[in-house]
């Protein structure tokens, strides 16, 4: 698609952010609503749906049916699976990785730096592995990795790695098996 591609009204489409930087390439059937900003250097896939006033910052690579619902915010060198449904509200920082079949409720915040602006070193985003389910205004500290097919209860401040099929609960989060009706793939 063009640089000057309008899906909807107030879109755009390829915003440079450097001399050098190449347009953005979006599959087949988008539909992204307005005051939508894509920038440049981002592949998503097929079947790709946004919210109204969503911002995708460069370098980001989205797979195939992904949902990013209204006003949330995809920082750069972000990893984003197919099947994954983002809700409103949601920011999501550089270097994050999200794998397929994820939810993620409204208003969860990523974070990538443990130290703000008191010391250098490398950024590192959270990782939610296949078939993560995340509840409303969970919060997730520096380079946690939630494992496969784990929930994370609304309001949980994740502060560690939580292992594959376990449910992440409280501030800070605790850990505890996941009951056995929740462990099945998310159907998205």
């Amino acid at each position: 698609m063009s640089r000057n591609s309008i899906i909807h009204e107030n879109v755009i489409i390829g915003l440079k952010y450097k001399r050098d930087s190449k347009s953005p390439v979006i599959g087949e059937n988008a539909f992204i609503r307005s005051n939508t900003v894509i920038y440049d250097d981002v592949i998503i896939g097929d079947d790709f749906k946004t919210g109204h006033g969503v911002i995708i910052k460069e370098k980001n690579r989205i797979g195939d049916n992904v949902l990013i619902g209204t006003r949330s915010i995809v920082e750069g060198n972000c990893n984003i699976g197919s099947n994954v449904s983002i809700q409103s509200n949601v920011y999501i920082t550089s270097k994050s990785v999200i794998e397929d079949y994820v939810f993620i409720g409204p208003c969860a915040c990523f974070t990538n730096d443990n130290y703000p602006i008191r010391i250098d070193h490398e950024f590192k985003g959270p990782i939610l592995r296949k078939g993560v389910s995340v509840g409303a205004n969970s919060t997730f500290l520096s380079d946690v990795e939630v494992g496969e097919e784990s929930m994370v209860a609304a309001g949980a401040v994740v502060d560690h790695d939580v292992p594959p099929f376990s449910l992440a609960i409280g501030c800070p989060a605790r850990i505890k098996p996941l009951p056995n009706e929740l462990k099945t793939l998310n159907k998205i």
